[in-house]
C-alpha cells in the first residue's frame, strides 16, 4: 500500500488516517511521509478557519485515534489499530504504574501523569494552573515549575499521555474563534476497555516488527535505517 493521498476536506483527512494509520501531521526524516506534504495549501492553513488546523479536534473524535507528539517530537494521529502497537512498544510492556514501580519515571515525569489522569481530560493552561508550572505565552506569563513542555512531550513519545481534543472559546455567537488549546488525557482514560485489554497482548519486540513491516508496505523505497530512527 503506497503512502498516496491529497487532503482537500475533513473527510480526506479522515480516509486517510483510517486507509494508513499514521499521518504525521509535519514533515519529518521520511520525505513525504506527512499532512502536510500531502495537503492542498489552503487546505493546510486559511483564513476561514476551514483548515487541517481545525480539524484535529473533529478527526480526534471521529476517528477515535489518537494524537500527539508521537514522532520525533512532532505530532501525528495514528489510528488506535496502530496505536496499540506503538503504546505497547514504546511503553516496553509496563503501565505507567509499573514503571515507576521499578524506578524508571523520573520524579517530574511521575507528579505530570498523576495530575493528568486525575484530571483527565484537561486542558494545558489548567494543567500548567494546578500543578504550578511556569508559562510564558499567548495567554500571559506565570513563574513555577520549569520544564512542562519537555515533560508533557516524553510522556506523550511513551505513549502514556495523548491530546484528547482541542477546545476553542466561544465568540457572542456561539461559534469557535482563536486558536485551540489542547486538551490532555491517557489512552486508557480516552479509549477505554478497547485501549486496555489489547495494548498488551504482543511482547514489545513483535509490536516493532508489525510497525516496522507497516512502514516498509507504505514507504518501500525508504532506508531500513530511516524507518527504524522514526519508530525509535
Amino acid at each position: 500500500m503506497k503512502y498516496d493521498f491529497y487532503v482537500r476536506t475533513r473527510q480526506d483527512l479522515l480516509d486517510a488516517v483510517e486507509a494508513y494509520g499514521i499521518v504525521p501531521y509535519f514533515s519529518n526524516s521520511i520525505p513525504g511521509f506527512s499532512l502536510e506534504e500531502h495537503c492542498a495549501p489552503s487546505s493546510f492553513w486559511s483564513d476561514d478557519g476551514e483548515d487541517a488546523w481545525a480539524w484535529k479536534g473533529p478527526v480526534i473524535r471521529e476517528s477515535g485515534c489518537a494524537y500527539g507528539k508521537f514522532f520525533e517530537k512532532k505530532a501525528a494521529y495514528v489510528s488506535q489499530k496502530w496505536f496499540l502497537e506503538l503504546a505497547n512498544y514504546r511503553r516496553d510492556g509496563y503501565d505507567f504504574d509499573a514503571r515507576a514501580d521499578e524506578g524508571l519515571v523520573k520524579r517530574a515525569d511521575q507528579e505530570l501523569y498523576e495530575l493528568i489522569e486525575s484530571q483527565a481530560p484537561v486542558l494545558s493552561k489548567v494543567l500548567r494552573a494546578s500543578g504550578s508550572y511556569a508559562y510564558s505565552g499567548r495567554f500571559g506569563k506565570t513563574e513555577g515549575k520549569k520544564g512542562f513542555d519537555g515533560i508533557i512531550t516524553r510522556l506523550q513519545e511513551q505513549c502514556y499521555v495523548l491530546i484528547s481534543d482541542f477546545v476553542y472559546a466561544l465568540d457572542k455567537h456561539g461559534r469557535p474563534h482563536g486558536w485551540g488549546v489542547a486538551e490532555y488525557s491517557t489512552p486508557e482514560q480516552q479509549m477505554g476497555e478497547a485501549f486496555r485489554e489489547k495494548v498488551y497482548l504482543h511482547s514489545p519486540e513483535e509490536s516493532h516488527a508489525l510497525l516496522l513491516d507497516h512502514l516498509r508496505e507504505l514507504f518501500p523505497q525508504a532506508e531500513e535505517k530511516a524507518l527504524r530512527r522514526f519508530l525509535k
